[in-house]
């Protein structure tokens, strides 16, 4: 946090805003670390008591007492409990209030990041650019909504100068509280892709919630804007006379673009991993009449326009181009989103496990049908509202068109892609079958890129591909890291 914060000022502070009711009992207490999670709650931090469907923190609160936390944040008084406490009417609220307390004693530069595929790519290139320019705090993990935003923006230090904040929403209106929260100074729209369709009813609903993210905008903010997007003019007309950086792939009406886009130091054969090094990409960046030479340990074209909406972050608030070009030179990509690996029989892979919608398995495929020996690995794509059966059977043509040589996939949804593919596919129903399918595929020919949403668990299908090989008694190795 950026200092102690007390509960009686705190409490002030949601008494004038009208939204949380709060009074202090046991006196005051200063608290500069909060935790909402009793099992990892230590002495010294104060407890804020959440309640969710199917848990609620009061019922655990003398175990929480026991670990002797500076004070509770509760929704009701506990007399036989000696400790401070911040009695409120909503202990959701009251985080979010604490937090936008730190929030508006932070002094730097705050982003804001949305969209319905590759945000937490962007969000990490930005934070690798930004650290060259300064002390960053970026979103952790998948702490991107009404507890992880809050949770974030009180980790915000008096050391940072500059803030990453990524922002997701199953519904509307969530990233509107969001803003609310951290007040960005910079806002940016990834894309809009059929994506949590159930939560906002058809595509436009995604675009206008994403959309909450440029209304809470001051007229001194700066809006980044992918022109690319079939939504964009609608963001342009909303924004009015409110700053913007344009930004396009190749458009070279933007104010940031891109050009000779290609593999960086290409293999003789043309594949990415030869030799077991990846090669990754190259391109030339377009910003106000300059010209800057990228490469990125990443590849495929939505990962240029993810570089060029974090260099359009970047550019807001003040980052030269050359801290852009190395900061985007160090990154590296993010665990489950087109990581690369060595698996088992030296077999390539692309561990693109972490979450699906129809245009991230697109701009995957894309990526796939570049590389020789492409193989399609697809859980079930969640959330996708009546359309849910024509777009997963729209993903098999795709895959068609683009020439992978074969498609394997898992789930009752799945089983569409598969229909539309047609020959050189292959269902499963159950994960131990399929992995004993991929492991009798493995080769060093062969590349399989594996994707599905959260909930269908692909990450153990790309666990299982890179156990450690008995014979060779070792394990086998990413270019980052070790298998997960």
């Amino acid at each position: 946090m950026i200092r102690a914060l007390g509960l009686k000022e705190v409490a002030a502070f949601m008494q004038a805003q009208n939204k949380v009711t709060a009074e202090v009992f046991n006196g005051d207490a200063a608290f500069t670390q909060v935790n909402t999670d009793t099992r990892s709650l230590v002495a010294g931090e104060l407890f804020v008591a959440l309640r969710g469907e199917r848990f609620d923190a009061h019922d655990f609160i003398q175990d929480a007492a026991n670990k002797n936390p500076i004070a509770l944040v509760v929704e009701k008084f506990f007399p036989e409990i000696a400790l401070p406490q911040l009695v409120v009417s909503d202990c959701l609220l009251a985080l979010g209030k604490i937090a936008a307390f730190n929030r508006e004693l932070f002094t730097g530069k705050l982003i804001a990041i949305t969209g319905s595929s590759g945000k937490t790519t962007v969000k990490a290139m930005l934070a690798s650019i930004l650290q060259e320019a300064g002390s960053t705090h970026a979103t952790k993990g998948n702490f991107n909504n009404h507890i992880g935003v809050p949770l974030t923006l009180l980790q915000l230090n008096a050391d940072h100068q500059f803030a990453v904040i990524e922002m997701g929403a199953s519904g509307p209106g969530e990233i509107a509280y969001l803003c609310e929260l951290a007040k960005p100074q910079v806002s940016m729209i990834n894309n809009v892709m059929p994506a949590h369709i159930e939560g906002f009813g058809s595509i436009e609903g995604v675009a206008k919630a994403k959309g909450e993210i440029y209304q809470a905008l001051t007229a001194a903010s700066v809006a980044v804007i992918n022109i690319d997007d079939r939504f964009a003019n609608g963001w342009i007309a909303e924004l009015k006379t409110k700053k913007s950086i344009r930004v396009s792939l190749q458009n070279h009406v933007a104010d940031i673009f891109a050009s000779d886009i290609g593999l960086n130091h290409p293999t003789p054969s043309g594949h990415p991993f030869e030799g077991g090094e990846f090669s990754g990409i190259r391109f030339n960046l377009h910003y106000q009449s300059q010209e800057l030479s990228v490469t990125m340990l990443a590849q495929g074209e939505h990962n240029v326009r993810n570089a060029l909406m974090a260099a359009a972050c970047a550019t807001a608030v003040g980052v030269d181009l050359q801290k852009i070009q190395s900061g985007l030179q160090k990154f590296s990509p993010v665990s489950g989103r087109m990581s690369r690996y060595i698996g088992i029989n030296n077999t390539q892979i692309i561990d693109d496990s972490y979450n699906a919608n129809p245009g991230s398995v697109r701009a995957a495929i894309d990526v796939l049908s570049t590389i020789p020996g492409s193989v399609l690995v697809l859980g079930d794509l969640a959330e996708l509202g009546e359309d849910t059966e024509k777009l997963h059977a729209e993903l098999g043509d795709y895959a068609r068109q683009k020439n992978i040589q074969k498609v394997f996939t898992l789930g009752k949804l799945s089983a569409n892609v598969s229909r539309a593919f047609g020959k050189g596919a292959e269902h499963f129903t159950d994960r131990d079958s399929l992995i004993e399918k991929l492991k009798q595929q493995a080769s060093p020919s062969t590349t399989f890129l594996i994707k599905g949403s959260r909930s269908a668990r692909m990450d153990m299908i790309v666990n299982a591909l890179c156990a450690t090989d008995s014979s060779k008694n070792n394990t086998h190795k990413i270019m980052a890291g070790e298998c997960h």
